[in-house]
């Protein structure tokens, strides 16, 4: 029995001290008020760029001034993502009042624990270099020193001066384009850096964002709604299980904390300009232990539960969904047997989802062609700084002639025309957004099977039609229809040790009418597994 690998809706990064959080505030639409206070839906519709943050957390309740819910600022994420500092950091500096005001005053209003070590000087020979021969070679165009010099070129200065510290280091040329890559990238890392924090990705499958970008708008208000209330349901989870911070000397010690601090950034798209609904959840290396110190996340605890965080967070969205929209999911037909089956919602049609993953798929195959190409030019394979420059302009290529919106109204009206492009006409896109939310109701049918134990009697509960499959513990040849069901008597949730398995010949561990507890013995394959799965 092999292990099926996860598909995973939630990734995990991290962010670096100084400007690593940037690409999150890029895309944001600044607030022009610095008073608290919510953003009208109507200002949500028309407003260009991505939705403001917010801050979330239990670990909000150790900051003054912030509280779950409040927007996020520029300010405060270059205090507390840049800096390490209190996000209200300057506010709480101006509002100082005295005569007899010191540094220390002022250092300690700002204090959340130790700063961040930032190492703006820590720049590698071979970068100023670089950045020297670009500068001569803007003079010698008669451009501005600073002027930005095209991709290609700034390429093929990377690529001398590597060649020449190469050689200056090994006192030879690169034989081949690894030996030049790999010297690059040596020499361009920064020495030192300070993790500032984690980023954290939520992406629900395709069919949830295909519903959400063609329903109504009050539908996918609701979508979005069930998509942040499953985002917090993965954040308690792991606040609760994978949040720690270290003390003692070498952090010997393991110790629990308040909770995280994080700033919140739903998106609306992919960067190819798909709908892609998901959210950024920036966690802040900074966490409150219950004594009141603030010290950094044990990353080590974090990335461990990413795959647990994940599938909280799949079961979550689904759960939400079910309840709030009544919608059914199933498994997405032709998945690898590899991987765990995908759930998808039941009446959205694959071929929208398949359009608007195309796209993307088109754009991959682009890079990869300029990345062939850039290795032909240069004689080695693009950097990671140069792999998204080749991105950038792989998607610029792929896209449409048309400008691409970015208001959520003109990005629905186009994902609306994009709809029924592929189904045919608007009509089939509301007919297919009311079967999603309509499905057929499920059938459900009590049957009695013989079990594959002597004496052993079931109660099965068939819900979901998958001709070709039975009952694990039922015979071969047992009466009921060939569907995926399951034995009623066994419980929700497991003991965390299993009772030992019954004797040859004893009496059945469970009957249709009481609930037993569920043993190895009552399998005929002799394992157990979860719950949901028991054979």
């Amino acid at each position: 029995m092999y292990r099926l690998r996860v598909v995973m809706t939630l990734s995990l990064h991290k962010l670096t001290a100084g400007s690593g959080y940037d690409y999150l505030t890029r895309q944001v639409a600044a607030l022009d008020s610095t008073e608290k206070g919510h953003t009208g839906l109507a200002s949500y519709y028309t407003e260009r760029g991505e939705s403001p943050g917010v801050w979330i957390g239990s670990g909000l309740d150790g900051i003054d001034g912030l509280a779950a819910g409040d927007p996020v600022t520029a300010e405060q994420m270059r205090a507390l993502f840049g800096c390490g500092l209190h996000p209200l950091a300057e506010f709480r500096q101006q509002q100082l009042e005295g005569p007899d005001l010191t540094t220390r005053d002022f250092q300690e209003v700002t204090q959340l624990g130790a700063p961040f070590k930032i190492f703006d000087g820590d720049v590698s020979p071979f970068r100023l270099e670089v950045a020297k021969r670009i500068r001569a070679t803007n003079t010698a165009a008669g451009l501005p020193a600073g002027a930005s010099l095209p991709a290609a070129d700034r390429a093929r200065v990377r690529s001398e001066v590597a060649r020449e510290f190469f050689l200056a280091e090994h006192g030879r040329k690169p034989v081949n384009a690894r030996e030049l890559a790999g010297q690059i990238a040596k020499d361009s890392r920064p020495r030192t850096q300070t993790v500032a924090g984690y980023d954290l990705t939520f992406s629900p499958v395709k069919s949830v964002s295909t519903l959400w970008a063609v329903a109504e708008p009050a539908v996918a208000a609701v979508i979005e709604k069930a998509h942040q209330a499953a985002v917090q349901d993965a954040l308690t989870f792991i606040e609760k299980h994978a949040l720690f911070t270290r003390t003692g000397p070498q952090g010997i010690r393991q110790v629990n904390v308040r909770g995280l601090v994080a700033a919140a950034f739903t998106h609306r798209d992919s960067r190819a300009g798909d709908p892609d609904l998901h959210t950024h959840v920036a966690v802040a290396n900074k966490v409150q232990t219950l004594d009141g110190r603030w010290l950094s996340i044990d990353g080590r605890v974090l990335f461990k539960a990413n795959v647990a965080a994940s599938e909280t967070y799949n079961s979550a969205l689904q759960q939400h969904l079910r309840d709030l929209l009544s919608v059914r999911f199933a498994e997405r037909p032709g998945t690898d047997p590899a991987k765990r089956p995908i759930q998808e919602i039941v009446g959205v049609d694959p071929r929208l989802n398949q359009r608007w993953s195309t796209r993307r798929a088109h754009i991959n195959t682009r890079r990869g062609e300029l990345a062939i190409q850039f290795q032909h030019d240069h004689g080695r394979p693009p950097t990671p700084v140069e792999v998204l420059h080749l991105a950038q302009q792989a998607t610029l290529e792929t896209r449409d002639a048309k400008h691409e919106p970015r208001s959520l109204t003109e990005q629905r009206a186009t994902w609306l025309n994009e709809a029924a492009a592929v189904l045919g006409s608007s009509e089939a896109v509301a007919s297919m957004v009311q079967a999603a939310l309509a499905p057929a109701a499920e059938t459900a049918t009590i049957v009695f099977a013989k079990c594959a134990l002597p004496g052993h009697a079931c109660s099965w509960r068939s819900r979901r039609p998958a001709p070709g499959r039975r009952p694990p513990c039922a015979l071969s040849s047992w009466p009921g229809p060939k569907t995926a069901v399951r034995c009623s008597a066994w419980p929700r949730r497991l003991p965390r040790r299993p009772p030992s398995p019954s004797k040859p010949g004893s009496a059945p561990t469970h009957s249709p009418n009481s609930p037993g507890p569920y043993t190895t013995a009552s399998c005929p394959t002799g394992r157990q597994r979860s719950a949901h799965r028991p054979c």
